[in-house]
């Protein structure tokens, strides 16, 4: 099974965006997923209650942070959306409970300041310095070809973080979450633009043998 943490100290960093599409992607690779949402907004779990029963199925789960809980037998992949500001006791139970944390972050400087204590605390994680979590970016509504792109770029280079892909500023995502959907749900003439930024985050997350969630 595969378990991921969708992070970022700062609101409007496109968490959600992030996790509902990764959770679209898998759903329509046949995968029973879970999709939990740690945030009192509840904006995935929102979203969820707007998607058609027709569509490949995700799963809702609610929890809470510190509070021991596992997902249902039989789950392939699980996304966690998680709130603004998550951090201390709460972010360190997440962190021991899955095998991936991505971390979607804009190309501006308001970003860069939020998440700079938030790399550092998540570096010195005993989990993440053993390797046991992996950490990855994705720079979100950038064109890496920009100014905007290297300085980001830079900033995590500085913290020895990988920048696993950019998503474009399109309004696919918009138009898509209004109706409970995602990328991954539309005709694939449309999304032709964005399957190569998907497919590199896809990649990276691609489980060999993982166990980890159940074993704890």
């Amino acid at each position: 099974m595969l378990s991921v943490l969708v992070a970022n100290p700062k609101g409007g960093s496109g968490k959600s965006t992030l996790a509902t599409n990764l959770a679209g992607y898998f759903a329509n690779n046949g995968n029973k997923v879970m999709l939990g949402d740690v945030d009192r907004q509840q904006s995935s779990l929102n979203w969820l209650s707007r998607r058609h029963a027709d569509l490949p199925g995700i799963h809702g789960w609610e929890i809470s942070p510190g509070v021991p809980a596992r997902p249902p037998k039989g789950t392939d992949v699980v996304i966690l959306d998680t709130p603004a500001g998550l951090h201390g006791k709460k972010l360190n139970s997440l962190i021991s409970r899955v095998d991936r944390i991505l971390i979607p972050i804009q190309p501006s400087p308001f970003d860069m300041w939020a998440s700079e204590d938030f790399f550092q605390r998540l570096l010195e994680e005993k989990a993440i310095r053993k390797s046991k979590v992996f950490l990855g970016v994705v720079g979100m509504r950038v064109d890496p070809r920009t100014r905007s792109a290297r300085e980001l770029e830079a900033f995590l280079q500085r913290h020895e973080v990988e920048v696993l892909s950019w998503l474009r500023d399109t309004q696919l995502y918009v138009q898509a979450a209004a109706q409970g959907l995602t990328l991954f749900d539309l005709p694939a003439s449309k999304i032709a633009r964005d399957r190569a930024a998907w497919q590199a985050i896809v990649e990276w997350l691609q489980p060999s043998t993982r166990e980890h969630w159940c074993d704890k």
